[in-house]
């Protein structure tokens, strides 16, 4: 059973923040890869981006509970 603040990708039950950290994580990588036309920063960037938003979030839902 999930709850409201699961997300069914492909049957499996995903936590709401960690879709939305691949999201932006996807939008930042893109953003930089357009305006730097370089792989390399744009990589790091929505790596970066996503994992700060991955462990914020998981961070900040664990001391609500």
């Amino acid at each position: 059973m999930t709850t409201p603040t699961e997300v069914h990708i492909a049957g499996v039950p995903w936590p709401t923040y960690k879709v939305l950290a691949l999201v932006v994580g996807a939008l930042v990588f893109l953003a930089v890869a357009v305006v730097t036309a370089s792989a390399a920063p744009a990589v790091l960037s929505g790596t970066a981006a996503a994992v700060a938003v991955w462990v914020g979030q998981a961070l900040f839902r664990s001391s609500d509970a």
